[in-house]
């Protein structure tokens, strides 16, 4: 008899997990059965802001297989609106509720992959039965707004709540749509991610593009009019609008797993060892924006949910599922967006997590240009670097400028990743040419004003 995997989320993770065990383990050996609650499979959920703006023209572009695909290529059973509603660990068994047809499936598994995802933020002033209120997760939340846009009356005025990356790109998606926009942030800044003064640089950007923002401002309710949104509330009145659309970040969707007696760690995510085993438990394993991950820099346990993490750790649980032997190494959070043409990108630590995680550093900013200053389209360049002291160890790096920017970050990646210090970092052979970089490329200037800054400290 074939051993049974279930897969319970059919997005990044789990279909990576379900692929790679297939790719090792034939459907004589493994049978797969993958549950999925939504419409789609495998999908770019971070292509959605970019449908909404219209520069890419559907849906089906941003899928990259089809539930059919998976059945007759990968030879799996996916069955789609499909929610999973209890795992019984003693029995090994999973019961899911068909959503379309009605009914209960009972299904047993000898290896379970947990790859639920995360789930948007909704405080409880969201929770609403007026029209024009969006979270921004799926395709089908993608497809609401589009429709709700294209509608009649039209939509004018826009309100996003939240300025993570989600509420900064969609709030760019809705300017070039023509709405007016208002991006409203209960914290300082928008785009926390990266430092106060690397992201004043982003908010400046967003201004000139139109947006209105209003910081350290909490949302605290909505009106309505005709069932249709009308405002959202705050402590400084209310702000008329026609469509909100929520960006407050994601957290992992772990009730069901927590339900059943798996382990959760301390930012509420699941506890996974690096070959994506849930500890304690044989056979279950769990990957994705519901898993928790050790950050390499910090070495604490952290929750960071990207589709780079989930697309990683789903093919190191299918590996070890179909035989073989795979280890997720950590993350250290690189991520990049952009405000029109404004490139923004993070790896490591910033400044208050350096701190939290008990580092003495330095912080230097240096200013130059994407290209050389000379060469025509030659643009500013800011990068931050962050420099344990006194080993001059690099530990987190931002860069905000035009167009070469953001790419950039992935050199300080790879150097962040390997342990390079900002010395090590002065001598890097990156390549020049005029159209591409000054002489000195903007990651040399920004290591040696910290090697600068650290022999100053020392002094």
């Amino acid at each position: 008899m074939a051993q049974r995997l279930i897969v319970i989320g059919g997005d990044a993770a789990g279909m990576s997990a379900a692929s790679q065990a297939r790719r090792r383990r034939d459907r004589g050996d493994l049978e797969i059965i993958v549950f999925e609650r939504g419409n789609f499979t495998s999908y770019s959920a971070c292509g959605i802001p970019y449908w909404i703006s219209g520069l890419v023209p559907g849906p089906e572009a941003l899928i990259a297989r089809s539930p059919e695909t998976f059945r007759t290529e990968y030879a799996m059973d996916v069955r789609m609106r499909h929610e999973v509603t209890s795992i019984d660990l003693e029995r090994r068994e999973v019961v899911a509720q068909d959503l379309e047809g009605g009914g209960e499936v009972r299904e047993r598994f000898d290896d379970l992959v947990y790859a639920t995802g995360a789930v948007p933020v909704k405080p409880p002033w969201a929770v609403t039965d007026a029209g024009g209120v969006f979270g921004m997760q799926t395709l089908d939340d993608g497809a609401a707004l589009r429709d709700w846009l294209d509608a009649d009356p039209q939509p004018r005025r826009a309100v996003v709540v939240g300025g993570g990356y989600i509420g900064v790109e969609i709030a760019e998606a809705l300017i070039q749509r023509g709405l007016s926009v208002t991006l409203v942030e209960a914290g300082q800044q928008p785009m926390a991610t990266v430092d106060p003064d690397m992201a004043e640089l982003v908010a400046d950007a967003m201004r000139s593009l139109g947006v209105t923002i209003r910081t350290s401002l909490a949302v605290s309710g909505l009106e309505q009019q005709d069932g249709r949104v009308s405002a959202v509330v705050t402590a400084e009145g209310p702000i008329p609008t026609d469509v909100v659309v929520m960006g407050l970040g994601v957290r992992p969707n772990t009730a069901l797993a927590e339900a059943a007696g798996l382990p959760l760690g301390p930012t509420g995510a699941i506890r996974v060892d690096r070959r994506m085993r849930v500890p304690g438990l044989p056979g279950v394993w769990a990957a994705g924006d519901c898993v928790e991950t050790l950050h390499r820099v910090s070495g604490l346990p952290v929750h960071v949910p990207l589709g780079t993490h989930a697309n990683k750790q789903g093919r190191v649980a299918g590996i070890n599922i179909g035989g073989g032997y795979a280890t997720f190494a950590g993350v250290i959070g690189t991520a990049v967006t952009k405000v029109c043409d404004l490139e923004v990108g993070r790896t490591g630590l910033r400044e208050r997590e350096a701190a939290a995680a008990g580092f003495e550093f330095v912080s230097v900013i240096a200013e130059s240009t994407n290209r050389a200053g000379y060469y025509p389209g030659a643009r500013p360049m800011t990068v931050k670097l962050i420099a344990e002291r006194p080993s001059g160890r690099l530990l987190g790096a931002q860069i905000v400028g035009w167009s070469e920017a953001a790419k950039r970050i992935d050199t300080l990646a790879v150097a962040l990743w390997n342990g390079m210090t900002v010395d090590d970092m002065t001598a890097l052979d990156l390549g020049y040419a005029p159209p591409y970089a000054p002489v000195w490329d903007p990651v040399l200037i920004a290591a040696r004003k910290a090697v600068d800054a650290l022999a100053a400290l020392d002094r």
